[in-house]
Formats: structure tokens, C-alpha cells, sequence
């Protein structure tokens, strides 16, 4: 999808049943990422999915100064698909630290707002449960439309292991569970979320970057395929009306 950033963020709210925010972990070459592009945006369309391409062009942010950060800003930027996206990042999507409530992401998006900025959604990226391991609490969907945005859940994120794998030659890099994916992905569609936010790569095992948390590509179709059909059945945007009167025979 493409557009001045109000109309782009107007037409992912109006999405349904949800939006898809996909793509490889990092930029590996400008070959790798158009071909990504080219592949996820043919599935999503088949499918009828609003799809907005994500890859990172330099990873600043990672655990070990050995894991793979990207090409930088400079390289980063030459491809098209990149200056699109540059375009439309007036979008801003907030995610819940691991370490926080999502009570505090209503402050976080009026922030954005009072800045003069109404196109603003928010992420559930799981919450820290001990050393190297995260969980996702589903009541966090629920209590994150109190932010009166779109909620998104990032589903591939949320099952790193951070910091929980060893390198070679010393160091440490994230780990995660790529097997319960799907599991995190049903849960939140059934749930009623917005938006997905995953990561997407062609070759998982070679990744030089999270590759434990990217989805296989040959499985992306599959997968949302059960999604678009679990959103169909579910109620979970509509809140349920509880009858606390007293029941009569």
C-alpha cells in the first residue's frame, strides 16, 4: 500500500478483517529485499490483505556488536521500495516495551497526538517473564484499544528468546521459537487485533539476523490463510455484553 500517510493510515484502520506489516528482519542486499517484497505482496494480494513491507536498513539496537545491524542509512536507502516507505513514516507504530504495562501505551499514543500527529497505532511485542524469555499476555490486545488506535500484535518478536543463544566464538544472540508462531497468530486474530506485524525470510536458517522468529516464506500463505479464516468466525472486535442480573429459571 502506498498514499500520503493520513489516507495510508485511514485505509489500515478500515482494513479487514486486519492489516499485514511484513518483511525480512534487515535489508541483505537490494536484490534480496525487492525479491521478499515482490513475493509477500503477490500472497497478500491473493489473499485481499492490506500489506505494508517492513525491513530495517541498520539494526543499532543489538544484543551482541557481532550480530549482522545491515547496510546503514546510506546503502539503506538507495532502493525505491525504501523511499516509498521513508514517505509514508509519518505512521507511527508504538511498541509496548517488554518491561512495560499496557496501560501506559494510552500516554504513549496521546503523546503522539498532542504533538500534532493522529496517525499513531500500538504493538504488543510481549512482556519479559524471567531471563531470555518473553510471554504474551492476551489480555494486552483487550486492554491496549483503551489507546483508541489500531492494536497490533507482532507475533514473531514476541517469541525471542533475547539474548538466549550463544555464538560462535563467543557472545550471545537472540533465540526464539519459531514453532509457536502460529499459535501467537491465532490468539491474536481470534482476539480481534487490528494489524500483524512479522517477520518474513526466504532462507530462516541462514538469516544473519533473528532468524529463529522469521517465518518461513514457502509457509506465509498457509498461515494467513488459517488467519483470514479464523477472523471470519470471531466476535473479538466487539466487546461482550455481560447480564449480571440475576438469572431466572
Amino acid at each position: 500500500m502506498e498514499g500520503p500517510p493520513v489516507a495510508l493510515f485511514d485505509s489500515l484502520k478500515a482494513a479487514k478483517p486486519f492489516f499485514l506489516l511484513a518483511g525480512p528482519n534487515v535489508i541483505e542486499s537490494e536484490e534480496h529485499v525487492l525479491k521478499m517484497a515482490k513475493h509477500i505482496k503477490g500472497i497478500t494480494t491473493k489473499l485481499g490483505i492490506p500489506l505494508v513491507f517492513k525491513s530495517s536498513f541498520d539494526k543499532a539496537n543489538r544484543t551482541s556488536s557481532k550480530s549482522f545491524r545491515g547496510p546503514g542509512l546510506e546503502e539503506g536507502l538507495k532502493t525505491d521500495l525504501l523511499v516509498a516507505a521513508a514517505k509514508t513514516g509519518k505512521i507511527i507504530n508504538i511498541k509496548k516495551g517488554q518491561f512495560c504495562a499496557p496501560s501506559v501505551m494510552v500516554n504513549s499514543a496521546e503523546k503522539i497526538r498532542l504533538a500534532g500527529n493522529p496517525n499513531v497505532m500500538v504493538c504488543e511485542r510481549g512482556t519479559m517473564f524471567g531471563y531470555n524469555d518473553l510471554i504474551v499476555d492476551p489480555r494486552n490486545f483487550e486492554w491496549l484499544r483503551e489507546a483508541n488506535c489500531p492494536v497490533v500484535a507482532d507475533i514473531t518478536h514476541a517469541l525471542q528468546q533475547p539474548a538466549g543463544r550463544k555464538l560462535d566464538g563467543g557472545g550471545v544472540a537472540s533465540g526464539g521459537f519459531r514453532e509457536l508462531i502460529p499459535c501467537i497468530a491465532r490468539t491474536s486474530v481470534a482476539v480481534g487485533v487490528d494489524g500483524i506485524f512479522m517477520e518474513v525470510h526466504d532462507d530462516p536458517l541462514n538469516a544473519p539476523c533473528d532468524g529463529p522468529t522469521q517465518w518461513p516464506l514457502r509457509n506465509l500463505e498457509e498461515l494467513l490463510e488459517e488467519l483470514l479464516a479464523i477472523a471470519r468466525v470471531t466476535k473479538g472486535k466487539k466487546p461482550f455484553k455481560i447480564d449480571l442480573t440475576p438469572f431466572q429459571e
